[in-house]
């Protein structure tokens, strides 16, 4: 009776935790996608231009990170399509943009592209905070985007992985904490990662 996507970006939007394991079948032997390389597939860039949410959307559209096969200006209506239904930003200065469909977009694996913006823009978010912070999710399939949202989700419960991305942190120090988050043995007040250069990240493959 409801889209399994919607319920997980409400999940998101009003902070109820929802472990990533949840969306694998009862007896399933699959491995859930890793937050981790999907970001290192997808990237992490830094001073992205725009004053509306839409010159955003379109200079995300055209980042390297985004899939080759993809067709970049089918993206970003699709980006601003979705944001049109409803805002994607999940509060705290932080939006989820992606695709309503994620069937639609050619990726062969998730991809996780984290952006900081050049300036708080306004997205509509829920909570009327301006976002700085997106990360634009792109995956093959529903199934890996429910995946995918809910890996994301949990860790942005983290507090030193907010605090990471609130100071835009380098990307070293970003990566290191995901996986960190990911072993699921991140202590509540453990020290930041430091070190690690800022300069925008270009994906590997």
């Amino acid at each position: 009776m409801f889209n399994r996507v919607e319920l997980q970006e409400w999940a998101a939007l009003h902070e109820h935790r929802v472990a990533p394991e949840l969306l694998v079948p009862d007896g399933s032997a699959e491995e859930l996608p890793s937050l981790h390389a999907a970001l290192e597939r997808g990237g992490i860039f830094y001073e992205i231009p725009g004053e509306r949410r839409e010159d955003v959307l379109r200079a995300v559209a055209r980042l390297p990170g985004i899939p080759p096969r993809v067709d970049r200006d089918l993206l970003y209506q699709l980006l601003v399509a979705r944001e049109a239904l409803a805002s994607t930003g999940v509060g705290s200065g932080i939006a989820i943009p992606h695709p309503r469909d994620p069937v639609v977009i050619h990726a062969d694996e998730p991809r996780v592209l984290l952006c900081f913006l050049e300036r708080r823009v306004d997205f509509h978010a829920l909570d009327g905070q301006p976002v700085r912070v997106l990360f634009v999710l792109l995956s093959p399939s529903v199934r890996k985007h429910l995946q995918m949202f809910a890996k994301l989700a949990f860790a942005l419960h983290d507090e030193n992985f907010k605090k990471l991305l609130q100071s835009a942190a380098p990307r070293e120090a970003i990566l290191d904490r995901v996986r960190v988050v990911e072993k699921g043995d991140a202590p509540a007040n453990a020290n930041q990662p430091g070190g690690g250069s800022r300069s925008a990240a270009a994906p590997t493959e």
